[in-house]
């Protein structure tokens, strides 16, 4: 989608590009017959396994979650806001072996960086911390920054080494976000759904689908953690793959 150049490009004027979707396809000379079917067998093969939803969710899976006036003011944020607290997030990051990008990232969804941010369920600070996990978690005030910062960091790696192995990147970082959210047994229970529709439970392609129907009581009566709003987990991961993106490419070093 041509909308989303700009968060790569912030400046493209989007009144100059053609907005339609444009479909991707493999042109093979009509001379190379050998070619075409080797690139036949891949796309077979690879729609079979699971590979193409994976590649497709990768690259595209969540570019339509923000829109274009949210990504200008996140990027108006990066320059005023972020580095004020950059150097607490590299230096969590450090300590914890995270990408301190998406723990930026992740912040900037919670609370767009405000450290006295308070919601209506009584989670808060910079990275909206329960009580549960503050305790859990050794946080004396949640809105410190950096002590919000610090254990949202570990919470994350915690999380992330809660999964089953044979779970792999990015697949497990984006569940990972999705436990930040809504709990890790409601992603286990997301997974075992997964199953029960055939779909592969260690990738995040068929738990984006599954996550959603915890809300629903057909499915969540039938699972052990029951209801969650799995919707609200899923447009987490997705807003925060963006913002990480956005980070990564048009961030401060």
């Amino acid at each position: 989608d041509a909308k989303n150049l700009i968060r790569f490009f912030p400046k493209t004027k989007l009144s100059k590009l053609n907005k339609k979707n444009q479909n991707l396809k493999w042109i093979v000379k009509k001379s190379r017959t050998d070619l075409k079917a080797s690139v036949d067998e891949l796309i077979h093969k690879i729609s079979i396994d699971g590979k193409l939803s994976q590649l497709k969710d990768k690259h595209f899976g969540h570019l339509d979650r923000l829109k274009s006036q949210d990504i200008a003011a996140f990027l108006k944020k990066i320059d005023t806001t972020l580095p004020k607290y950059q150097n607490d997030f590299e230096q969590a990051g450090l300590f914890y072996k995270v990408d301190w990008r998406l723990i930026a990232a992740l912040g900037y969804q919670e609370s767009h960086w405000n450290p006295q941010a308070v919601s209506r369920t009584g989670v808060k600070g910079l990275m909206m911390l329960t009580i549960p996990t503050s305790n859990r978690l050794g946080v004396k005030n949640r809105l410190n920054a950096r002590e919000n910062i610090y254990a949202a960091t570990n919470y994350i790696k915690i999380l992330k080494s809660s999964l089953p192995k044979k779970i792999l990147e990015p697949d497990r970082t984006w569940m990972a976000l999705a436990s930040y959210n809504v709990g890790h047994g409601h992603v286990e229970d997301a997974r075992i759904l997964a199953e029960r529709f055939n779909l592969n439970p260690n990738h995040w392609v068929s738990i984006r689908k599954t996550l959603p129907l915890l809300s629903r009581k057909k499915y969540h009566s039938t699972v052990k953690r029951g209801y969650a709003r799995g919707g609200e987990a899923v447009a987490l991961v997705e807003s925060v793959r963006n913002y990480y993106e956005i980070i990564t490419n048009n961030g401060p070093n």
